[in-house]
């Protein structure tokens, strides 16, 4: 059975805020991976190259999807040619025909195509960025762990991870550690 893992690693600042880390979507506080990442993000490359190579497979929404799939094509390294290679899944309903290598669509209710897919892969299935369908797994308690990577920056406003979660979701620290000098890779699994 495949364990949900919501990660990629998922980049977060310290208030909570997951939105536009690139600042590619125009959010006016987007940009802050680059910004507060600073020297730490080569050490952070290798923690998103192990997880790629540890995942079974990627499941993501249409845009972190299509996100993703214009950033990691053209590219030709190590953890390019993995997300390349790698089993994708993408949510979506729009979408008709996926043109990243190695894509299946799932279509229908995501929560039950998501439990199918649980129940079909082994290994873990992670969850990159797309915080809005991590909010409908979290809500019906198909996410098993959680990895943040804390940025040292505050935003005040934007998307967070967890949005207004229904009911409390007691979880577990299984791990925590830092990258490079600034940043903070915790992981968490739900209980």
């Amino acid at each position: 059975m495949g364990r949900i893992v919501l990660s990629g690693p998922q980049n977060v600042s310290l208030d909570g805020v997951v939105q536009d880390p690139d600042g590619a979507e125009g959010f006016e506080r987007g940009g802050w991976f680059a910004q507060y990442g600073g020297k730490d993000l080569q050490e952070w490359n290798k923690v998103a190259l192990q997880e790629a190579l540890t995942a079974e497979a990627w499941l993501m929404g249409r845009r972190s999807y299509e996100f993703f799939g214009t950033r990691w094509r053209p590219r030709s390294n190590e953890l390019a040619d993995r997300l390349n290679t790698m089993p994708k899944y993408v949510v979506s309903s729009t979408l008709d025909e996926p043109d990243w290598h190695n894509t299946t669509i799932l279509s229908g209710d995501v929560v039950t195509e998501v439990s199918k897919l649980k129940q079909e892969l082994d290994g873990e299935i992670v969850v990159p960025a797309s915080y809005r369908l991590a909010h409908t797994l979290i809500e019906h308690d198909l996410a098993d762990e959680v990895r943040l990577v804390m940025f040292p920056v505050v935003l005040g406003a934007g998307e967070h991870l967890f949005g207004e979660a229904n009911g409390k979701k007691p979880m577990r620290l299984v791990d925590n550690k830092t990258i490079g000098d600034g940043l903070v890779h915790l992981t968490y699994e739900f209980v």
